[in-house]
Formats: structure tokens, C-alpha cells, sequence
């Protein structure tokens, strides 16, 4: 193939690629399942596909399409080509207000949608787990449903017409048809018309439709996704005496790109939601108790009805993220139902609110039913919607694995189907995980297996056909919203019985007579125990390590932590910070995903003595910014940024270390050299005929401006300063709390006058600081793995600081990237590790300190200026992801005429070095554009901008010519002595 892939590459209309780097990423989905496929491509147009359509077809090779990625039943793995749309067909084509209906491209995303939606008064109901990444077109392909089906519906009921492109290039659209306008297009001399007459052929006689009656999931079961929905057809006017027009979109919604290639697809919408919400957060003692309550609680009016179990609430108590979202758990529930009323009014909401509490009360199955609001609620669906995401946060080989998860039974069903359940994993001693949508009676049951081991495998094969019987037995839906996939494909003749499957498979053949769209998957299924992620019974890898990665029991396992649910694909658009560079990009390569994906696979399957060296991973770390959003965004806690650190110091055990790498990584050194002749050099720094020279010696891009190098070094401005003299006339001398002030190497070389004012606002305030300004906390040998002499710093700094670091006497930092390392890095550089866990429960950013401090009454607004001033603040992303941004906020908010906002940026797309490299800058400039240039630049010059890396405010000032401030200079300047 490689010679015709190659000739292919040349003419296609897009982004084609065969190498190694691409083909390991999608080889793997959010699923349990690996393929290696031939290729990977982005189709630019329609053009493109057509041409993918017709290689395909010439060349007997399968097309497999994909958004973005987070189907959990392997839909999106395969041998053949991977057809990534989520790139280019991103467009939203149309709007009609007055029909309600919206055209657009497969590669939306759903919450992007809405919020183009939302001036319009409008919305998309369907509304899954991973909203903020999901793509309508992967919606479509797997009928999704989500949390709102219960009032909205599914997408199914939401799709009126899809363009397309068949298995031999024809273009076609499907959409709503007459029976007389059906049987016109059996007439047709085309492939679209020898499927209408198939179909027709097929569906029209009695016995065929008392068939599917039979053995097809209860009507009634809304969300059901077994096989192609060919039920969806009957109760129309072609196939029967009703009134109701027949639509081949609902044949196709579910059909997992089996059928057809998507190309357009236009929606039903719905005005939004109500717009005063409660929500009624139900715990329960036992399993039983909150499945007997669905039923009760249904009766009324939910927009929501959902349910946590233990199991999930347990994931949440030590995550970064997501503990304080537990505010409203009371005890520890071994269930919990989220149930939301909304209402246009809010005395009807109040009604709604103590109706629903008076059935609990009647019920009295639960225990505690606190009511919450506002933001409140935003929070609780937050932490139901990461219960994905937090399961695959269990450390070691056992995880809990999705094949039994989706399955749907009718409500009245759900607490016998449930009971039985339990008792069949009792059989398996296995503890399941129970989670989702209670009320449409479907609930995410998944089984701890270790799929590593062969007994592993075996209960997964086990248990899925026991639990497809029971499934069988209530005549429910064995998937109700994630699709048949890989694996329950196999079980679905069980499910409609053969006669019907033997249906489903010629419906297929007509489609795809030479089965190019995404083979084995509905029909011709793959083995649902083969092709898993993991070799089994294989002998793990031994990975030696310089970091300490035994809190995921080593590297390779915190690479595997990650199941591919594809957090890290959310765009700018979403909140937070993960993953920037893809933001910039929109390539899978510039994920958290891609980049975990990577590693697993290089450190399984590489033989070399040095398994970190590799091309594949040197190219997919290279666009890693190191923000860390990763470790605290990602819930499964997948910290790349960390990763990255340790395969560079093993990349240059092997490579060695560029000359530019070198320069940054020892940047302190150079920066002492130059602070003995700060004015020469910052004129060399400045001059454009050096400047330049400087800049290619160091592989800095010519756009970018050299950092300038202070005057006076903080070390020598501190030299005069006397103690007593700041005090003197501080009003609150009774404060005398012991303070170390940790004056890291950026802040005395670069930013003397950072540190100092940090000096004068400590000691203004009636703080006795003691100055450490001798220590380099190692951050940019770090940040170029130079790990073995970051660690003898690290250990340096403990030895020296252990007997003096203390609760009474904090270590307090004004450059985040450099404090945050004692609470992260040196944890796992550190060989004493005892002191340097209790070091870090004691280091604080100058932020949080001062924050803690007027918490506790210490500092007030009186000892500050009555001015008024308006403040924009950006974070650093250390600081966002190891600690919060609230902290700032509260000091600025502090003086009573500030008015301090929160800019929503992500990472301002510096990150230490990567700004400046030249290979990087152009990536770097287009993050910052992203948001945070565009909200600096809507400000007044009166405005003041507040930035507290010192890489964020050189970012702010090359982007917008605007000078950041760090908070804690703005906060002295406003400080009364």
C-alpha cells in the first residue's frame, strides 16, 4: 500500500498521514480497544472525502470516521483509514429562527453550539458527559442522549436531515419523505434508490415487522441503540396506517458511521430551558433504597434525574479538581440522586421544590435531601459529569471497564433489573461502579477488571453475556447511548434475535456492498475480548525513573491512567486551561490524550535499553507547554507536564542537550553573570545588531524581546534597607508573624523590583520577614529535564530551609512557577522526602499567604488606599492548576474602591523559554491570541493589568504593549504608611 498511499497523499484534498506518530494516537478511542491503522486523515472539503470514499473503495482498504474521539465501545478504532473531521468541518452553515433548526458540520462541537445558540433564545437538548468536547456528527453517530434526554429527548428526535456520501460517491440527502415521495425515490436508478427499495422490500411484510416487535427492546425505552434502528421506520406511513412521514435520519442516528459518510446535518431545536432552577441532591444508605425512590421522583417534572454511587464519591475526595464540588454530600451516602426542577417562575419552582421533597419525605428511602441553587448546581452536574474521567483515576492495573455500562431497561424495570444485577456481580466478587441516568433507566454499571490478566478477560467475556441475558430478559436495551461499538456487537443477534440481525446485515450490504465504512462494527462484528489496548499476560516493562512516579506506580501506569475520555480536546472556548497548544492547533498531537497515548505505547513496545528514546515522543512533547492544567483539569489527574520533565532528562541521556536547551535551562547562571553589568547588558539585550546575534546564538525567534536584566539585583537592593524603617509607622505593630520570603532566581535577576515591593508590602504590613535570596529553585532545569542537577538543588534548598520552615514560619514565593515546585516537583526529585512533604505543607504563594492572612482579620482595608482603580488579572497557570486564582482576587479585592475581574484566559502561551524558541513562537503568539490578548487590549490605559508570572507579563507586553503588574506590586503601591 505504501506506494499508493504516496501517489494518494499527492492529489488529496487534506492532511494524510501514514508515519508511526499518527497511527499509534488513533489507534485507541476512549475505549478498551487498539487498532493500528494504515493511515490517518483530514479531509479539508467534501471533495476530500469523496476522494477517501473512492481510494478506499479501489484499494479494498475500510474508512473509519471520527470527532473527537471519545466513543467508549470502540467505534473509532480500526485497521483501515481514520477520518478525522473534527479539524475542518467545523462550520456552522445555517440558522432558522423561525422553523428552529440549525445546519451545520459534523465537526461542531455541542456547548460551542449552544453558546451560538443562545442569543437566539435557542438550544440543542441532547447534552452528554463530554459536551464540551463531543461533536454533533460522533452525537449522530451514536444517537447520544445525556443528562437531558428525560425532557429533551435523544439526538434521534433531533435530526431532520443529513447529507451524505454513500459507499460509491454518490451524494445524497436524507430527510423527511411522504409515502408517495418514498416510494418515488425506490424508482431511482442509483444506489440511494436501490436502498429505499431494499428497505421497503425488506420492512413491508407482516411477519418481518411482528418480528421486530418481538424481539426489539421495549418501545418505551426512549434511549436504545441495539443494531440499526429499523423499529424507528415502522410506525410510519410507508410501513403502516399512520400518519406520521418516515425519515431514514433516525435509521442512520446510530448506525456508527456504518452506513454512510456525514457530511451536513440540520437539527430540531428547542427554546431554552427555563430559567429558575433547583435542585434536590437525594442521599441514600443503600443501593435499593435510591433505585425504589426513580420511580417516586419521576412523577414530577425533572430536567435532571441522576445518580452517583460510592464508588464515584470516593474518586472525588482526593482529587485537585473536584473534592471542593463535594460540598453538598452529606455523610457518605452509598447512592445519590441529582434531580433539577426548573421553572419560569420562581413561586412555581418553590412549589415544584416542596412537592418534590414531600414525596421524598412519603417515600423516606432517603436521608438527607439538601437543596441547592446557582452555581451550586453547576457544580454537583460537574462532578457527576467527571465520573468517567475520575474512574479512570484508580491507581494500578484494575480499573473499571465499560462493556456492561450502558444498558437501558424500562423504568418500572430498573430496581429488579438492578437487584439482579448486583447479585450477578456478587457471583463475579465484583465491586461495580453505578452512575448516570436514573431516570431514563439506564445507569453506567461497570466491573473492576484488571484486562493486563487472563482471568481479567475471561470475566470480561463473562460477564458482559450474563449481563446481555439479563439485559435480554427485561427486553431492554443492552446499549442505551454509547452504541454497540466493538463491544457489544457480538451480543446484539442475541439481543433481536437472528432473524433480525440477519435484516440488519443485509440493510448493510445495500449501504456498503464492499464494506468500506467502519467494518466490524453493528453487524460482522470483531471478537468484543480481542484487540485490547493491553497484551495480555504480559510482562510489564521495568521503567527506571529519576522522578518518583510510585503514586501511580511509576510512569508507564501514569501514562495508562489516561482512558482516552478526551477532557484535553475542550477548545478555548471551554473553561480552563487544558491542553493550550492544542488549542492553538486543533491537531490530536497537542493533547494531554495524544501525548499519554504516546508514551504508553513507546514505553510497552519499544525495545531499545533507553525506551525514552524516541522520535515519536520527542515530536509529540514538543508543543507540551508544561502548564500543568493537565494534573489538576484532567480527571484522571494525568500529569504530562511531569512526564515531560523526566522523558527529556532521558532523551538527552541519549541525544545530549542542544546548545539553545543548555542556555535556558542554566538561564540563572547566565543571568547572574549579566546583573554585575546590568545596563551593558541589557543595552546588548536591546540593541537590534546584537539583539539579533543573541538571539540566533540562543534559538530565540528575532520577533520576540530579551527579557532585561534589573539594575540592581534585589540581593544588593536589600542591602540598604533597614528592617525598622518599614515598620516604623505601620499601624498594626502587634502583627509580628514570622515570614521567609523565598526570592527565587527570576525575581532577583529579572524582577528586583517585584521582590522588593513583596519586601515592603510584608513588612508594611507589620510581618517580620526573613529574606532568602541565595536559593535557585531549579524550575528552569526542570522545565529542559536537566533533572539530575535539578535535584541536587531541590536538595539543596531542603537541607538548607528544613529547620527553618515552619507553621509559624511559612516559606513564601512571588514567582509561581518557582514557590509551586517545593508542593510539586521536589516531592518526587527529593531524597528526603520527609522533609520536603512538610516543606510543602508550609509554602505558600505570596497570593494565598496574604489571602489566609485577611481571612483570618490580620489584614484589613484600612491600612489601604480609599483610590479607585479597575484590575484585570491573568494567572499563572501553575498557580491555576496547584493552587487558585480566587486568592488573587481577594487581595486586589481588598482596598475598598478596587475592582478586580478575572480575565477567563488559559495559558497566556509563554511558559517559561517556549515563547521565545523560534520553532515555538508562532504557536506561542497564537495562544496568547486566543483570549488574553484580546481582553488586554478591550481595556482603558487607566485600567490596571495584574500578572504574576514573570513569562505571562513579558507575554502581555510583545502581545499588546501593555505592561502587567504583579498583584503584589499593585497591592504595596496602594498600601497606607
Amino acid at each position: 500500500m505504501k506506494t499508493q498511499f504516496q501517489d494518494f497523499q499527492r492529489i488529496f484534498n487534506g492532511e494524510f498521514f501514514t508515519d508511526s506518530l499518527h497511527t499509534l494516537l488513533y489507534a485507541t478511542d476512549a475505549s478498551v480497544y487498539r487498532k493500528v491503522p494504515k493511515a490517518v486523515a483530514y479531509p479539508k472539503n467534501e471533495r476530500g472525502i469523496k476522494q477517501l470514499v473512492s481510494f478506499a473503495e479501489t484499494n479494498g482498504i475500510s474508512l473509519i470516521p471520527r470527532t473527537a474521539g471519545t466513543s467508549l465501545a470502540g467505534q473509532c478504532v480500526g485497521d483501515g483509514i481514520v477520518v478525522d473531521v473534527s479539524k475542518h468541518f467545523t462550520k456552522i452553515i445555517s440558522l432558522d429562527t423561525e422553523k428552529r433548526t440549525v445546519t451545520l458540520q459534523p465537526g461542531v462541537i455541542r456547548d460551542e453550539l449552544n453558546s451560538y445558540l443562545k442569543p437566539f433564545g435557542l438550544f440543542f437538548g441532547p447534552n452528554t458527559s463530554t459536551s464540551n468536547r463531543c461533536m454533533i456528527g460522533g452525537m449522530v453517530g451514536n444517537n447520544s442522549s445525556g443528562t437531558t434526554s428525560i425532557q429533551y429527548g435523544v439526538t434521534r428526535d433531533k435530526v431532520l436531515k443529513l447529507k451524505t456520501i454513500l459507499s460509491n460517491g454518490e451524494e445524497v440527502i436524507f430527510e423527511t419523505l411522504s409515502k408517495k415521495e418514498y416510494l418515488y425515490k425506490t424508482e431511482l436508478n442509483s444506489l440511494e434508490g436501490k436502498i429505499y427499495q431494499t428497505l421497503y422490500n425488506e420492512l413491508i411484510p407482516e411477519e418481518t415487522q411482528q418480528e421486530i416487535w418481538k424481539e426489539f427492546p421495549k418501545p418505551e425505552i426512549h434511549r436504545r441503540n441495539t443494531g440499526y434502528a429499523v423499529d424507528s421506520l415502522l410506525n410510519t406511513s410507508v410501513f403502516g396506517d399512520f400518519k406520521e412521514e418516515i425519515n431514514l435520519c433516525n435509521l442512520l442516528c446510530g448506525s456508527e458511521g456504518t452506513l454512510a459518510f456525514t457530511t451536513e446535518i440540520t437539527l430540531q431545536l428547542d427554546p431554552l430551558p427555563p430559567q429558575f432552577t433547583a435542585m434536590v441532591a437525594t442521599h441514600y444508605e443503600t443501593l435499593e433504597a435510591c433505585l425504589n425512590d426513580v420511580v417516586v421522583v419521576m412523577q414530577h417534572n425533572l430536567h435532571t434525574c441522576e445518580m452517583m454511587d460510592n464508588v464515584i464519591l470516593d474518586c472525588t475526595k482526593k482529587n485537585k479538581t473536584y473534592e471542593p464540588y463535594r460540598f453538598f454530600v452529606k455523610g457518605n451516602p452509598k447512592a445519590v440522586l441529582l434531580l433539577e426542577l426548573k421553572s419560569n417562575s420562581e413561586e412555581d419552582l418553590e412549589k415544584q421544590t416542596e412537592s418534590l421533597l414531600e414525596s421524598l419525605k412519603v417515600s423516606n428511602y432517603s436521608y438527607d435531601n439538601p437543596v441547592l441553587k446557582g452555581e451550586e448546581i453547576e457544580m454537583a452536574l460537574e462532578l457527576r459529569k467527571a465520573g468517567l474521567g475520575l474512574l479512570g483515576n484508580m491507581v494500578g492495573d484494575r480499573k473499571a471497564v465499560a462493556c456492561i455500562e450502558d444498558t437501558a431497561v424500562a423504568l418500572e424495570d430498573l430496581p429488579a433489573y438492578i437487584s439482579e444485577f448486583s447479585a450477578l456481580m456478587k457471583k463475579y466478587d465484583q465491586q461495580a461502579v453505578y452512575y448516570a441516568h436514573a431516570g431514563a433507566g439506564e445507569l453506567h454499571l461497570r466491573p473492576i477488571l484488571n484486562l493486563k490478566e487472563k482471568k481479567g478477560v475471561g470475566y470480561f467475556r463473562k460477564i458482559t453475556t450474563d449481563v446481555a441475558l439479563l439485559c435480554k430478559k427485561y427486553k431492554g436495551s443492552f446499549s442505551g447511548e454509547h452504541g454497540d461499538g466493538i463491544v457489544r456487537a457480538e451480543f446484539i443477534s442475541l439481543m433481536i434475535g437472528d432473524n433480525n440481525y440477519e435484516l440488519l446485515k443485509r440493510i448493510k450490504a445495500v449501504f456498503d456492498p464492499h464494506n468500506i465504512f467502519n467494518p466490524g462494527k453493528i453487524v460482522d462484528a470483531f471478537k468484543m475480548d480481542e484487540s485490547l489496548r493491553y497484551e495480555v499476560g504480559r510482562v510489564e516493562p521495568i521503567i527506571e525513573t529519576l522522578m518518583d512516579f510510585s503514586d501511580s506506580e511509576g510512569i508507564l501506569r501514569l501514562a495508562e491512567k489516561c482512558n482516552g475520555s478526551g477532557d484535553c480536546r475542550k477548545t478555548s472556548e471551554a473553561a480552563g486551561a487544558m491542553c493550550p497548544s492544542y488549542h492553538a492547533t486543533k491537531n490530536e498531537k497537542d493533547t494531554t490524550r495524544a501525548r499519554a497515548n504516546a508514551l504508553r505505547e513507546v514505553l510497552t513496545n519499544n525495545e531499545a535499553v533507553n525506551k525514552f528514546n524516541s522520535k515519536v515522543l520527542k515530536e509529540v512533547f514538543d508543543l507540551c507547554l508544561s502548564c500543568k492544567a493537565c494534573a489538576s483539569e484532567c480527571p484522571s489527574n494525568v500529569d504530562i507536564s511531569t512526564a515531560k520533565a523526566e522523558f527529556l532528562y532521558q532523551y538527552n541521556k541519549a541525544n545530549g542537550i542542544s546548545f539553545s536547551n543548555k542556555i535556558f535551562g542554566k538561564s540563572t547562571k547566565l543571568n547572574k553573570m549579566a546583573s554585575k553589568f546590568p545596563k551593558l547588558s541589557n543595552w546588548y539585550f536591546a540593541n537590534g545588531f546584537t539583539s539579533k546575534i543573541i538571539k540566533n546564538i540562543g534559538g530565540i525567534h528575532q520577533n520576540r524581546s530579551l527579557p532585561k536584566i534589573s539594575i540592581k539585583s534585589f540581593s544588593k537592593e536589600i542591602q540598604g534597607i533597614k528592617y525598622q524603617n518599614i515598620t516604623s509607622g505601620n499601624i498594626y505593630k502587634e502583627i509580628q508573624k514570622n515570614v521567609l520570603l523565598f526570592v527565587d532566581e527570576f525575581s532577583n535577576y529579572l524582577d528586583a523590583e517585584i521582590a522588593l515591593d513583596s519586601f515592603l508590602l510584608l513588612s508594611g504590613l507589620g510581618y517580620k520577614v526573613t529574606v532568602i535570596d541565595t536559593l535557585d529553585s531549579g524550575r528552569a532545569l526542570i522545565s529542559k529535564g536537566l533533572l539530575d542537577e535539578a535535584k541536587k538543588e531541590a536538595n539543596k534548598n531542603l537541607a538548607f530551609l528544613k529547620e527553618k520552615v515552619s507553621k509559624e514560619t511559612p516559606l513564601v514565593g512571588i514567582e509561581p512557577s518557582a514557590i509551586l515546585s517545593f508542593r510539586d516537583e521536589y516531592l518526587r526529585l527529593a531524597d528526603d522526602r520527609t522533609s520536603a512533604e512538610n516543606i510543602s505543607k508550609h509554602t505558600f504563594l505570596i497570593e494565598e499567604f496574604l489571602a489566609n492572612e485577611i481571612e483570618k482579620g490580620n489584614i484589613s482595608a484600612a491600612q489601604f488606599t480609599s483610590e479607585e482603580k479597575e484590575i484585570k488579572i491573568h494567572s499563572h497557570c501553575h498557580q491555576k492548576s496547584l493552587s487558585n486564582q480566587k486568592v488573587t482576587f481577594d487581595i486586589l479585592n481588598l482596598p475598598e474602591n478596587y475592582k478586580p475581574t478575572i480575565i477567563t484566559s488559559g495559558c497566556c502561551g509563554m511558559a517559561g523559554s517556549f515563547g521565545y524558541e523560534k520553532e515555538h513562537y508562532d504557536v506561542s503568539m497564537k495562544i496568547g491570541e486566543l483570549k488574553l490578548f484580546p481582553s488586554v487590549r478591550k481595556t482603558t490605559g487607566a485600567t490596571l493589568i495584574a500578572a504574576n508570572g514573570t513569562s505571562c507579563r513579558h507575554q502581555i507586553l510583545d502581545g499588546t504593549g501593555r505592561k502587567a503588574l504583579h498583584p503584589v506590586t499593585i497591592l504595596k503601591n496602594a498600601l497606607k504608611y
